[in-house]
């Protein structure tokens, strides 16, 4: 395992610092452990780094012996953690549960990000039963920019699609949320019953797929941990 020289130190925290702990480089192995494998798929979960840098990150954890780089079939590249990069996973889950607890609330809903917000409800929405017809959800946040302000989820038998531009089709289920209140909801800081109720949020569909979404809503995988800050 190829390792830099930042620290200059022989204690295995520092060396292992010297890998997982440059910028961004937390948040690329937090996408590869929740199953990210392309390029894209992985700039999804960390929109706001440039591609460049993402590119760099990669080689870097690559060299590391962190993650390997394969080649498929159709001539791209996808990034698979090796027995090294599997064994972060605690690490990855552990600080996400020390933010969770001990991060006041109204730090963590101060960096808002929708592309973010939406994609991590992309991944973990999870309809049980799936649909037998393609149900469209449009999500709408009226605050924000044009280009940021609608997101459309497609459901149907075979997956969950996030879509950043109109697919077309009728829309089944519409949720208005203001975007510091959904993320709330996300992050468990909130609950959907309690923006519902202040206005926050709002969704529009026929009772019975208004009860089907709420169970098809998923929360952060770290909302469970009891906070110990508001």
């Amino acid at each position: 395992m190829e390792i830099p020289n930042l620290y200059s130190q022989f204690c295995p925290i520092a060396m292992a610092s010297e890998i997982i702990c440059t910028r961004w480089t937390p948040l690329v192995i937090r996408e590869l452990l929740c199953g990210s494998v392309r390029f894209n798929d992985i700039r999804k979960g960390v929109p706001k780094m440039s591609p460049s840098l993402l590119s760099k990150r990669l080689k870097e954890l690559e060299l590391a012996g962190v993650l390997r780089s394969i080649q498929t079939d159709r001539g791209t590249s996808e990034y698979h953690l090796t027995q090294a990069g599997e064994e972060l996973r605690p690490l990855v889950i552990g600080i996400g549960n020390w933010g969770q607890r001990w991060v006041e609330s109204r730090l963590s809903l101060r960096n808002l990000d929708p592309s973010l917000l939406m994609w991590d409800i992309r991944r973990n929405f999870e309809p049980a039963p799936r649909p037998e017809r393609r149900c469209t959800i449009q999500f709408q946040y009226p605050e924000l920019k044009e280009l940021l302000r609608d997101w459309w989820l497609l459901v149907d038998a075979d997956g969950t699609d996030l879509c950043r531009t109109d697919p077309g089709f009728d829309v089944d289920i519409l949720v208005t949320a203001d975007l510091r209140a959904f993320t709330s909801v996300w992050m468990g800081i909130t609950t959907l019953s309690q923006e519902m109720e202040a206005g926050s949020v709002r969704i529009d569909a026929t009772p019975t797929l208004e009860a089907c979404l709420k169970t098809w809503l998923k929360c952060s995988v770290f909302a469970p941990q009891p906070r110990m800050v508001n």
